[in-house]
């Protein structure tokens, strides 16, 4: 028996019905999180409450359905706004993800800060969502994107930060965890040094959010960035959370309904922020449930959280340890409860079809981080990825699951 964890993991896992299937004949274990989360019942009931009795749209109705709908709709903004510490609600705008608010970014403060021969520094580690709406701005503008280069370990080489950091350099824009390696990135250097040469930072926080505390204001960046889905919360609905005074100078994003003060042929007005960035009808629903979402991962405390899948991380990483053949791809001191690997001979797809069929459900690809992957020079990996419901007798199923991967290409 394995020694027993802070968490009452057994009465969490009640919570979410999506644990209790079997795949096949096995039951499952959920270990693709960093892809997506499954739900607790919470959410799906605060959704499914959304549509069953204040299904209306928000804000411009004066019926009763309309008022409910919006007054959901706005708690969220300001529980979102506590749940990461931002200054206010106004700072809060909601959107599909996390890519949609670096695109928010990207086309909006981007296009009015980076011309011709500046320069957006991201890191070797960003998922593709940090790389790629940089390099259409900058493709667009003569502009260029820099990358900080990352060791073999998975961890940034901040030893050529000081020179990449120029006056050319118009942003930064790095993740707080990689997707594809589970290094936590010591991004509040990086945000003091890029400071100290009057360089804004954007944080990508998807991975951040569902697994540690996060404080905007101690941490200083301009804008933060994190998706519903990944923080056990509805899929389709993201936050990007901005410093007032750059949302207030920032273009709108999209046109269209409630992000206007007055249209008229001659010219537009637009409203103030978060409204500006938040045309037409929104995610009404998925915004509920993200709500329903944070209350819950709250109510558990995110410093308990943190503590408990650090102790996972450190069981797996012993565990897959005695697998032979497997080579863990990131091996990072601060590191997340993620393993990305690789097995001798074995594709890694090969990987991820006969965990499958013993119930495992985990990520085998280049996890939309290719360069990544092309610094260790391979193209794929399996990656296990860990939350707070899982437990170390599935970390003892996928070492078992891996056993057999092994034994059926002996």
């Amino acid at each position: 028996m394995t020694q027993e964890l802070p968490l009452d993991v057994a009465r969490i896992r009640q919570d979410f019905p999506g644990l209790h299937q079997d795949i096949g004949d096995k039951p499952l274990v959920y270990l693709d999180n960093a892809a997506t989360t499954q739900k607790p019942r919470v959410v799906i009931d605060a959704i499914t409450h959304f549509y069953e009795h204040d299904c209306a749209n928000i804000h411009r109705g004066v019926h009763t359905l309309s008022q409910r709908a919006t007054t959901a709709y706005e708690d969220v903004r300001g529980q979102v706004a506590r749940f990461i510490n931002a200054t206010s609600t106004e700072s809060v705008v909601f959107t599909s993800g996390t890519t949609e608010s670096i695109n928010l970014v990207a086309q909006t403060y981007g296009r009015a800060h980076v011309g011709a021969g500046d320069e957006v520094l991201v890191s070797h580690l960003e998922h593709h969502s940090n790389i790629v709406p940089w390099q259409l701005l900058c493709d667009e503008v003569g502009a260029t994107v820099t990358v900080i280069p990352v060791n073999d370990a998975g961890e940034w080489d901040l030893s050529t930060l000081d020179s990449l950091l120029t006056e050319r350099t118009k942003l930064v824009s790095v993740a707080h965890v990689s997707n594809a390696l589970g290094t936590i990135n010591p991004i509040e250097d990086v945000i003091e040094r890029a400071h100290a040469k009057g360089i804004p930072v954007l944080i990508d926080g998807a991975q951040g959010v569902p697994h540690l505390p996060v404080d905007v204001q101690a941490l200083g960046c301009e804008f933060y960035a994190f998706s519903g889905h990944k923080v056990f919360g509805p899929t389709g609905v993201g936050v990007l959370v901005g410093r007032e005074e750059l949302l207030a100078a920032m273009p709108p994003w999209q046109g269209g309904g409630d992000m206007i003060e007055h249209v008229r042929f001659e010219g537009t007005t637009y409203a103030a922020p978060p409204n500006r960035f938040e045309a037409g009808t929104p995610n009404i629903a998925d915004v509920i449930g993200l709500g329903a979402a944070l209350s819950y991962v709250e109510g558990i405390g995110m410093a308990a959280i943190a503590r408990y899948e650090h102790d996972l991380m450190r069981y797996g990483s012993e565990v897959l340890s005695t697998i032979p053949g497997l080579r863990m791809i990131g091996t990072a001191a601060q590191k997340g409860a993620l393993f990305s690997f690789v097995m001798e001979e074995i594709h890694p797809h090969d990987i991820g079809t006969i965990l499958d069929h013993e119930g495992i459900a985990i990520r085998s690809g280049h996890h939309c981080a290719q360069p990544v992957m092309e610094h260790f020079g391979i193209s794929a990996t399996a990656r296990a990825s860990l939350a707070f419901y899982n437990t170390r007798d599935e970390v003892d199923a996928l070492a078992a699951g891996l056993h057999k991967v092994l034994d059926l290409f002996a």
